[in-house]
């Protein structure tokens, strides 16, 4: 990694001038004529840059410039064709990395409530969810997906009323209609019937909306465990003689403002109800006895709430809030034709995920959805999503790896192996390059900060290098050697594209 070379250069230097330690940050600057890098060490440590250049010297830079207090770093020709070499020796494992050192991460996404279809947010917390699982992986943790179904307690009572069509009813809709069609309502028991309808909704709604997404859980934990094996009893037992749960007028709370929250929430209702974060707190214990060492929850823009409340209970049981990540998905709206759709064909009163999917189709709808930032709200355009030309970015991308395939398909006879890459001297194959190395940034920084749509910009950004690159520089010459440098950097191009669509979960068509 260039970048990772880079700081560990200044870092020597910084240690050897003044015994400085501190993490040095190295950025890539918005315009290439800062350089390929950059740094404002200089300027926090209130030292000269010119003498911490003076003091750099390194094969894989070209150029080392002091610039309004910035230290810009020039990647040298000689070490930008190298790589190509490393890329396709590395092939599909370029890109991984051992920061996580193998250390467990569990990430919990969609968990929607079984009480009807997935819709369009539980599609955004989905493909996140698993987007952020490969690139975990790839970075070197050890990653478990799960999904944490709500299969008992007051939503489950009330998606029995909405069956029985009584005055308590709160779900709507053709599903509800077609339930109640085959569910035998004996007694009117709404617990039992909300638990059979539950079922159903689990095995012929969500999980086939799950694998239409393309997204294979390593878990499907049931909350009505906890309670069955008693573990929710025992959390609570627990915070009891921690004295940190006491009784209130007829309810059990839990002292959660002892670790942050705004007020303290109850466990158990004064009717002997048990709440969300009773069997929330059940769950997380459960988590942190399987061994994991980082809890990454995906949640819903409702949930918003539920951030302090969980890493309270996380401290409560002895696990550091650090430990906990709670990454909050804001809203999405569906446009088609500039107006929103707030109507699903089928139900009239919710946006289905398997119907947006079967309209713009999955890779679409992953690339969409991928878009913006979890805290920032995103408009689905339908429109541009269904557009088959270069204005769908998705479409864009995939084409340049069709093109990057076409033009494999067409030089068979050559024999890269013999390829030295030193002609690769044009910008436009320098900028590709420098484009390809960074995958391993990508997957670094995603890694540690959790922004997914990072990827969606880097194959952007790739798609478009490439694109450049076959428009200035022709691939199949009369110059043989020339040729074969640009067939290597192609594969090499082909290697990374594909590896980040992987990352994406979409595909790599050969052609379109």
């Amino acid at each position: 990694m260039a970048r990772e070379k880079i700081k560990k250069l200044i870092g020597k230097v910084l240690k050897n001038l003044y015994g400085n330690k501190a993490e040095v940050k190295v950025e890539r600057p918005a315009e290439a004529v800062f350089g390929d890098y950059s740094t404002n060490a200089a300027m926090v440590l209130k030292k000269n840059p010119r003498e911490i250049t003076d003091n750099i010297k390194s094969p894989i830079l070209e150029k080392i410039e002091a610039r309004n207090g910035f230290i810009n770093f020039f990647l040298s020709k000689k070490y930008l064709q190298r790589q190509i070499g490393e890329i396709l020796n590395r092939g599909g494992k370029f890109g991984e990395l051992k920061i996580g050192r193998g250390k467990k991460i569990q990430v919990e996404f969609i968990s929607a409530n079984p009480t009807g279809p997935l819709t369009l947010g539980n599609g955004r917390g989905g493909f996140c969810g698993d987007v952020l699982s490969n690139v975990l992986k790839k970075a070197g943790f050890k990653v478990k997906r799960e999904y944490y179904i709500n299969d008992t307690g007051e939503q489950i009572r009330k998606l029995g009323h909405s069956v029985i069509g009584d005055s308590e009813a709160v779900y709507k809709g053709d599903y509800i209609n077609d339930l109640r069609k085959r569910i035998k309502i004996i007694g009117k028991n709404p617990e039992k019937i909300g638990e059979e309808a539950s079922r159903i909704i689990l095995k012929e709604m969500i999980k086939p909306s799950i694998k239409k997404m393309g997204i294979k859980f390593d878990v499907w934990f049931s909350e009505k465990s906890l309670r069955k094996n008693k573990e929710t009893d025992r959390i609570l037992n627990y915070l009891k003689n921690k004295k940190l749960a006491y009784e209130k007028e007829g309810a059990l709370w839990f002292a959660s403002s002892q670790f942050g929250d705004d007020k303290d929430r109850v466990l158990v209702k004064a009717d002997g109800e048990k709440t969300y974060i009773a069997s929330d707190a059940a769950y997380l214990k459960n988590k942190i006895n399987r061994g994991f060492d980082k809890l990454i929850y995906i949640l819903g823009a409702d949930h918003y709430g539920y951030m302090a409340r969980i890493k309270a209970v996380a401290q409560a049981l002895g696990y550091k809030k650090e430990k906990v990540e709670i990454i909050i998905m804001q809203l999405v709206r569906l446009f088609e034709k500039g107006q929103e759709v707030r109507m699903s064909k089928r139900s009239g009163v919710y946006v289905a995920l398997d119907e947006l999917i079967n309209e713009v189709g999955l890779d679409a709808a992953r690339f969409f959805f991928l878009e913006k930032a979890a805290d920032t709200h995103l408009d689905f355009n339908l429109d541009l999503a269904k557009e088959r030309s270069e204005k769908n970015p998705v479409y864009y991308v995939q084409y340049a790896y069709a093109r990057i395939c076409s033009i494999l398909r067409k030089a068979k006879n050559y024999n890269l192996k013999t390829a030295s890459y030193k002609l690769l001297n044009h910008p436009g194959e320098l900028k590709l390059i420098k484009q390809l190395i960074r995958l391993h940034e990508i997957v670094e920084d995603t890694a540690e900060d959790f922004q997914v749509q990072r990827l969606l910009q880097y194959a952007t950004d790739l798609a478009a290098a490439f694109h450049q690159f076959y428009r200035d520089c022709r691939v199949l010459t009369e110059n043989t050697s020339l040729s074969k440098n640009r067939l290597a950097l192609v594969s090499a191009t082909k290697i990374v594209l594909k590896n980040t669509l992987d990352l994406m979960g979409v595909s790599a068509p050969k052609k379109m």
